[in-house]
């Protein structure tokens, strides 16, 4: 087997591999591997996934389980459900489940026609198992079913998940005002519901039968409920196969910091080789993959591959009236698809649509659904050759006559759209939310600094008064060393800070400052249009002011450059009005540039990097 799914060694990939084939059916999305054609077998796999913030996380293990299926000679189809990451929104919600299942059993016919298969294995993770267990029955003998971490009771899942949400609003610091408690929600995300009255009954302890030659559960450490699951389903298949999901909390616990579990790969895609049968005859693809576009009143979107090599996997959103706006390329944040956190990079895309300005959304090279680049290293965050693939996204605006465009990102995509409109001439404004930094020194490793990034004093003071914090401290839930540390980080930040009318009169400055002034007048030099956002307690604010003074003092010297401060907000902008304001951010300025004389692209299209930072080794 080989070693893409060990991608916790430092290591490099030595070629360049295609994305998945995008195709279209059902008002959704799929993403097909075709099987490689040396090793091809006559059984393919459908992905069934998990449902919210865990889909986030397994979007990325997934991608890799298909890509090394692949190899093995077993095509497979990774799919949204209705009404989930690009698939189009659903108005009505009264069938519940049966929506979801309806879904996934178009996307089984939608494998099987691809791939020329008949028989269909069923690898499923979660709420994804019931969907799976159902679809198994409609289909009828399928070759195999594989339910990883099951949801076995829907009431214990949605108590889980209750539990899940609050751990996610306190390690993003949201104030329990700010918090969802109407419904099921979980990082932005709602379940409706009609599918969560549906999912309260589940049982799968009382299931009588299972539809599938083979059976592969794998159970989560340590959790009874789970073994004695695998042995009801051993009781009801006999040779049903169990292993732990090893790696399972360390996959689901942050797609940010997630590690892919290889162990658990590797026996998932070693068990779907011992049941699949082998290719018979010269038989060939029935089909090739339809990618017509996804089109209501409002908009058409069109996922698509681009890059060298069609490494990059994006959704190209246009509007059914007449253009108005420069186009937004939306960044990913970290390792989030590029859906979004809680969908707001779709809801942003279709709502600009709706004002005539397109988008392009898209997974940078080894983030979710676009596998890695030669030469790159595992962690790609803050890696500078990240600018090579905008490049490629102005190139195929730019072939598209989609001309000018804008880079629009969060956090460390914030960071990209940054770092992406010094190095291609070709942006005419950038909205960045919630940078942690403008300029990598590389003197931290970038692993340490996303697990143990310092917060406000304003952020510490609050939690401070908060009874819970005790409540954990108690339960020695909290780092204590790790804490202080940040605490006396801030303390620094905030001296230096208040310093700084002293220290600009002195005939030095720091490394870091000099150099993120520098980039600041090369962007105001270009005229690029800035518009940076933060939340009022974001550390990333806490950065900022380091360099240019509380409330942006100093940015007075670049008239291209506004800052906007959302109060009770978080880092990942959950809350409805801070996604309004930075979707309003986006179309001011796309309208603003799509309404200038622009230059000509082709005069534009020789001068794509900016030779003064091309070779900057730090960002």
């Amino acid at each position: 087997m080989s070693t893409g799914l060990d991608t916790n060694k430092s290591k490099t990939t030595q070629r360049a591999a295609a994305a998945a084939e995008p195709v279209t059916f059902a008002g959704t999305i799929g993403l097909y591997a075709p099987a490689s054609q040396a090793a091809r077998k006559s059984t393919a796999v459908l992905f069934v996934s998990p449902w919210g913030f865990e889909e986030m996380c397994t979007r990325k293990f997934f991608r890799i389980l298909a890509e090394e299926l692949a190899e093995a000679g077993v095509a497979s189809l990774r799919f949204d459900y209705a009404g989930t990451g690009d698939a189009l929104d659903v108005t009505d919600h009264s069938r519940g489940l049966a929506v979801w299942l309806e879904t996934a059993e178009q996307a089984a016919a939608q494998l099987k026609s691809l791939s020329g298969c008949d028989n269909i294995i069923l690898v499923s993770q979660s709420l994804g198992s019931t969907i799976a267990v159902d679809l198994a029955q409609r289909l009828g003998g399928v070759e195999g079913i594989a339910l990883m971490a099951p949801a076995i009771s829907g009431r214990l899942y949605l108590r889980e998940l209750s539990v899940w949400s609050k751990m996610i609003d306190d390690g993003m610091g949201v104030a329990e005002s700010q918090r969802e408690t109407q419904g099921v929600w979980i990082a932005g995300l709602r379940m409706s519901d009609e599918i969560a009255a549906e999912v309260r009954k589940i049982n799968l302890m009382e299931l009588s039968k299972l539809d599938a030659r083979n059976c592969l559960v794998l159970t989560r450490p340590n959790r009874s409920a789970d073994e004695d699951f695998a042995a009801h389903v051993k009781d009801l298949h006999p040779a049903t196969r169990e292993a732990v999901y090893r790696g399972y909390d360390e996959l689901v616990f942050n797609p940010t910091i997630a590690t892919m579990p290889v162990e658990t790969g590797n026996h998932i895609v070693e068990w779907v080789k011992s049941i699949s049968r082998s290719q018979m005859g010269t038989s060939t693809r029935r089909q090739r993959p339809t990618v017509a576009p996804l089109t209501t009143a409002e908009f058409t979107e069109t996922p698509l591959r681009f890059g060298k090599a069609d490494e990059l996997y994006g959704i190209l959103c246009e509007p059914t009236a007449p253009r108005r706006g420069a186009t937004a390329i939306i960044l990913t944040t970290a390792y989030d698809r590029h859906a979004g956190w809680g969908r707001t990079s779709v809801k942003m895309a279709r709502a600009l649509a709706r004002d005539g300005i397109p988008s392009l959304r898209f997974d940078n090279a080894n983030v979710a659904d676009s596998p890695p680049t030669p030469g790159a290293p595992e962690q790609v965050l803050y890696f500078k050759g990240q600018n090579d693939e905008i490049a490629a996204a102005f190139d195929l605006l730019e072939s598209s006559k989609l001309l000018p465009a804008v880079l629009v990102g969060r956090c460390s995509g914030g960071y990209l759209a940054f770092q992406g409109s010094l190095w291609d001439e070709r942006s005419s404004g950038l909205i960045a939310a919630n940078p942690y930094v403008f300029h990598w020194s590389g003197k931290l490793t970038v692993d340490a600094s996303l697990r143990h990034v310092p917060r406000s004093l304003e952020t510490y003071r609050l939690k401070l008064l908060q009874f819970e914090t005790l409540k954990r401290l108690l339960r020695g839930e909290i780092d204590v060393p790790r804490a202080i540390k940040n605490f006396i980080t801030s303390l620094v930040r905030r001296a230096i800070r208040l310093s700084r009318p002293m220290l600009d009169f002195l005939p030095f400055r720091s490394e870091e400052r000099t150099a993120i002034l520098d980039l600041f007048q090369s962007l105001k030099a270009r005229k690029v249009d800035v518009s940076l956002i933060y939340t009022a307690h974001d550390t990333g604010l806490e950065q900022f002011n380091d360099h240019f003074g509380k409330n942006g003092s100093y940015l007075k010297r670049y008239g291209n450059v506004r800052l906007n401060i959302i109060p009770e907000a978080d880092h990942n902008l959950t809350q409805a009005h801070a996604q309004s304001f930075y979707l309003q951010e986006v179309r001011s300025i796309s309208l603003k540039i799509g309404t200038r004389q622009a230059t000509p692209h082709e005069d534009r299209s020789h001068a794509v990097r900016s030779p003064k930072y091309a070779n900057l080794p730090t960002s």
